[in-house]
C-alpha cells in the first residue's frame, strides 16, 4: 500500500513510500543484541510532511541526500511520541529516478 508521509500512522506495515531525502544524520556504532552495527537516520520529505527514516548497516551508505526513493515492506513506530519508518530485512529501499 503506497501512503503519503501524512498518512502514515504508528504501527502500520507493508507500507511503501516514496519521498526525497532532505536531510542525513552521521553513523555511529551500536551493540545491538546480533552484536556491533551502525546505524543513522535520514529525513524524508514529499509534498505532504516530513518523517524520519532509520538506516541500518549497508541501508547508510545506499542513499544520499538529494535521492528520491521508494520504500518497500516499510514499518512505522513511535519513538519518543515521533513516528519513525523503518526497512527491515523483508523490506527495500529503493533509488528512484525522479
Amino acid at each position: 500500500m503506497q501512503l503519503k508521509i501524512k498518512d502514515i500512522r504508528s504501527n502500520m506495515k507493508l507500507i511503501s513510500v516514496v519521498a526525497r531525502i532532505i536531510e542525513k544524520g552521521e553513523s555511529r556504532e551500536v551493540t545491538t543484541k546480533y552484536g556491533p552495527a551502525s546505524v543513522s537516520w535520514a529525513t524524508l520529505e514529499d509534498e505532504t510532511g516530513k518523517i524520519r527514516l532509520n538506516l541500518w548497516r549497508g541501508q547508510i551508505s545506499a542513499v544520499k541526500v538529494g535521492d528520491v526513493i521508494r520504500l518497500e515492506n516499510a514499518f512505522v513506530r513511535s519513538f519518543k511520541e515521533t513516528l519513525e519508518l523503518n526497512v527491515g530485512s523483508d523490506g527495500k529501499i529503493v533509488v528512484t529516478d525522479d
